[in-house]
């Protein structure tokens, strides 16, 4: 396994970043286990989680299995950099009772007592914001994270689905606190998704944010879905199936295919690959339902895609290129 630092701060991380978001819905608590039993004995020390993951009535449910699973020992939480998240209510009976989601000081404090209690831990490394929240002013998260950071509930703040000007929003409030403020944004970035490269990614590096892509196969589309549709195999679904039903998506998924197989590659690992390559990525999320996803993972990390290949992928999906400036002289 390869490691970097988690943007700008002292901590290594590894290339690879665990996701967890099928442990519970999809895998059960016993694969998951081994799953991440796996990861750690591959040198994956990055773990990726969420307080809601579990979804509906088993919202908390994935945080329940990890904590079992460090309970178990074996120098298991010290050898994890741990990242979990708020904004999302955690009510279970599809009403959100006032002041049980979002980022307001009384929920993060909330949140992250019932995030330790789950995880079966002290401290959380890397506490992220889910979403934005519009009408929590920064002043008041930042309040609240530097009394969880005295405390020693939690090390570092990172964001998810922030736009590049709450990036430079949240930084900016917190450094006129004399805050760190957040050392990695997660966001939605892959091939086929791009948009994160025109504001959210320079904004990132700018403030010294690690970048944390998720859904780095989107949803499938770039996992060689078409010909496992051709041989028979499992069918596209969700965010995947919707996009191939346009022709145009589904002529470039299978241009993209082509692609690597003249190469011998396999379009999963080449994207992950892809993203190894990208400026200011500090790991891609990967969140195998199963031990041999993982395996194909672990391959990507080690896998160096020829200039052929990645001006190849260019042309197949162009960036957005930089920010307009049309303002601008």
């Amino acid at each position: 396994m390869k490691y970097t630092q988690l943007g700008r701060t002292g901590l290594k991380v590894s290339r690879l970043v665990l996701g967890t978001m099928n442990f519970g819905p999809q895998t059960n608590e016993a694969d998951s286990h081994a799953i991440m039993d796996a990861a750690l004995e591959a040198g994956i020390n990055f773990c990726d989680t969420a307080n809601v993951y579990g979804w509906g009535e088993n919202k908390g449910r994935t945080e329940e299995i990890i904590g079992t699973w460090f309970a178990q020992g074996g120098g298991r939480r010290d050898k994890v950099v741990l990242a979990t998240k708020v904004y999302g209510s955690m009510d279970r009976q599809g009403e959100t009772w006032p002041n049980h989601d979002r980022l307001s000081a009384l929920n993060i404090r909330r949140a992250v007592d019932a995030s330790l209690r789950r995880l079966r831990t002290d401290y959380i490394d890397v506490y992220q914001f889910h979403h934005v929240d519009r009408r929590t002013p920064f002043e008041e998260i930042w309040q609240a994270i530097d009394v969880l950071v005295r405390q020693g509930k939690i090390l570092y703040a990172g964001s998810s689905n922030f736009p590049g000007y709450k990036i430079a929003q949240a930084n900016e409030t917190a450094a006129r606190r004399g805050m760190v403020g957040l050392v990695s944004e997660q966001c939605l970035y892959n091939l086929a998704e791009r948009r994160a490269e025109m504001e959210v990614i320079p904004a990132a590096q700018e403030y010294g944010l690690g970048v944390i892509p998720w859904s780095p196969l989107h949803g499938g589309l770039l996992g060689g879905v078409i010909k496992k549709e051709a041989e028979g195999g499992r069918r596209a679904s969700g965010r995947s199936a919707d996009a191939l039903a346009s022709s145009t998506v589904r002529a470039q998924v299978q241009a993209y295919e082509d692609l690597l197989d003249k190469h011998g590659l396999a379009p999963g690992e080449a994207a992950l690959a892809w993203l190894l390559t990208r400026p200011g990525v500090t790991g891609p999320i990967v969140g195998p339902r199963t031990a041999e996803q993982l395996e194909g993972a672990l391959r990507a990390v080690e896998l160096e895609l020829p200039d052929e290949v990645l001006s190849g992928l260019d042309e197949i999906f162009p960036g957005p290129g930089p920010s307009p400036e049309a303002f601008a002289w």
